[in-house]
């Protein structure tokens, strides 16, 4: 089963170093980037995607909002916010759409935990 991960971050040095920490920790996971939320709507319409990675703080629309968004349409789909602005607020908010919280700056570590999650529960659905 190929899974393909959505990573969303209008900086393209922050995907190319969340792509990276998701590569080493599931080399065979193909990955998809997005700029925008916009972007990553479309990509959504368009493809299968298995879980995303979303960063917090994006122009027109914050990763919550969109992280609402893709829950609408995707239930149960794994999704992180991640951000370096680490406030009770936010990890309540991210918890209130039931995405996985994750700090930047993003490594392997920090990263591991909702991989770990995202492939066990992603296994579970397909069985």
């Amino acid at each position: 089963m190929v899974i393909t991960v959505l990573i969303v971050d209008d900086s393209k040095l922050a995907r190319i170093v969340a792509a990276k920490a998701l590569a080493a920790l599931q080399p065979e996971w193909d990955r998809v980037e997005a700029g925008n939320a916009r972007e990553a709507l479309t990509i959504l319409s368009e493809r299968k995607i298995d879980l995303a990675m979303i960063d917090f703080n994006m122009p027109e629309k914050d990763g919550l909002e969109l992280a609402t968004e893709i829950r609408s349409s995707h239930p149960t789909m794994p999704i992180a916010v991640i951000t370096a602005n680490i406030q009770d607020e936010v990890i309540a908010r991210a918890r209130e759409v039931n995405a996985t919280f994750v700090s930047k700056p993003l490594t392997e570590d920090g990263l591991r935990g909702f991989i770990s999650g995202a492939a066990l529960r992603l296994r579970s659905s397909a069985a």
